[in-house]
């Protein structure tokens, strides 16, 4: 199932219970978890990097 990053972005930046620190939070855990992997040299999971990204958006889309 492929999971349009665009589309997940909108409806997380539009979901008014997620406040801006939920945004915040949630990626700084999951930079930590990544660099830990990243760290301990074993690969990062391809659904990290698209939850990071999807995140990332959404944070970008609120503030606009």
């Amino acid at each position: 199932m492929k999971i349009d990053i665009d589309a997940e972005a909108d409806r997380l930046a539009a979901d008014p219970q997620i406040t801006d620190y939920d945004f915040w939070r949630s990626l700084k855990n999951l930079n930590n978890e990544i660099f830990q992997i990243s760290y301990n040299n074993k690969p990062i999971p391809f659904a990290m990097v698209r939850r990071r990204a999807i995140l990332k958006q959404a944070r970008s889309k609120r503030g606009d």
